[in-house]
């Protein structure tokens, strides 16, 4: 069964909505309303800092707290969709403490986090001053999504800045309707 799930990354303050959320969320309004959804903002889970375990121990205890519950609805989604804006050119800090844990979660006995990722979708959505400069972190995740053996559905930008800048990218909201149905 398909269901969406959406990593949102901004590190503003909670109550605030950025340009890359306003972004993503035009885009889910177009998914058919009985499609699951399911939104986590990053910024507002506690995980650990990445401990690198795979030349020492080898394997990683099963996540707790908040991690357990990012690895259940990662697994669980057959779509995944981060919500990135672009900050100084790369990956904004929550979603790169989460995408750590997957190097964990591959080491989880039992789990066959690698195995069960594959054939997932991955979806970015991202706003930023400028698009070649967002090209980087696109990158970053095409070749994420190629390791694991997910779907590379590529991204959706649109020009980011002040709050509601986004609204003004007409190319980028008109895009945001069709995205999801290039799947």
């Amino acid at each position: 069964m398909q269901s969406f799930l959406f990593l949102t990354a901004s590190t503003r303050e909670p109550g605030h909505t950025g340009n890359t959320e306003t972004l993503a969320r035009a885009a889910a309004a177009a998914l058919p309303a009985d499609m699951p959804q399911r939104w986590i903002a990053l910024a507002q889970c506690d995980l650990p800092a990445f401990v690198d375990l795979r030349h020492t121990t080898g394997s990683y205890p099963p996540p707790a707290g908040d991690a357990a519950t990012l690895l259940d609805a990662t697994l669980t989604a057959s779509d995944i969709v981060f919500v990135s804006p672009v900050y100084w050119f790369s990956v904004p800090s929550p979603l790169k403490t989460y995408l750590d844990q997957w190097s964990a979660w591959m080491r989880v006995p039992g789990v066959d986090f690698k195995a069960r990722m594959a054939g997932k979708r991955l979806w970015v959505v991202a706003t930023s001053g400028d698009r070649a400069k967002a090209q980087p972190m696109f990158d970053s995740y095409r070749l994420c999504a190629e390791f694991l053996g997910m779907q590379w559905m590529g991204a959706l930008w649109g020009k980011g800045g002040a709050p509601e800048a986004v609204l003004e990218d007409a190319t980028a909201l008109e895009a945001a309707i069709s995205y999801f149905k290039a799947g």
